[in-house]
C-alpha cells in the first residue's frame, strides 16, 4: 500500500501561482510514476501531469504547457505541481495518484491522495 497526502491548495487571483505537494509514504519503492489529475464542479476527473519517478520525464495535457510544471524529490518522496498564471478554469480538486505499472501514463493509477481544492478567482 502507499499512502498519499497533497497540500497546498488555496484561492489565488488569475495570474497567481501556487504549489501543490504529495508525501507518498508506504512501498513507495514500487513507484512508476506519480501524476496529478483534477475535477472540477459537474465534470470528469482528467490527467493534468505526470512523472517517471526514475528518470524523470515528464508529461502535461495541453492546457497547462508552459504554466505548470511537475517535479519530484526522491529522498522525501515528495511530488510537486508548481501552478504559474492560473486561470479560472484551473479551478478544482486537485488529486495526487501513483502508478506502479508501465504503459498509457494517463491511465491506471493505484492509489490517490484525497485531494485538494484550488479555487481561481477572476
Amino acid at each position: 500500500q502507499v499512502q498519499l497526502v497533497e497540500s497546498g491548495g488555496g484561492l489565488v487571483q488569475a495570474g497567481g501561482s501556487l504549489r501543490l505537494s504529495c508525501a507518498a509514504s508506504g512501498r513507495t519503492f514500487s513507484t512508476y510514476a506519480m501524476g496529478w489529475f483534477r475535477q472540477a464542479p459537474g465534470k470528469e476527473r482528467e490527467f493534468v501531469a505526470a512523472v517517471i519517478w526514475g528518470s524523470g520525464s515528464t508529461y502535461y495535457t495541453d492546457s497547462v504547457k508552459g504554466r505548470f510544471t511537475i517535479s519530484r524529490d526522491y529522498a522525501k518522496n515528495t511530488v510537486y505541481l508548481q501552478m504559474n498564471s492560473l486561470k479560472p478554469e484551473d479551478t478544482a480538486v486537485y488529486y495526487c495518484a501513483c502508478k506502479e505499472t508501465s504503459g498509457i501514463i494517463r491511465y491506471n493509477y493505484d492509489y490517490w491522495g484525497q485531494g485538494t481544492q484550488v479555487t481561481v478567482s477572476s
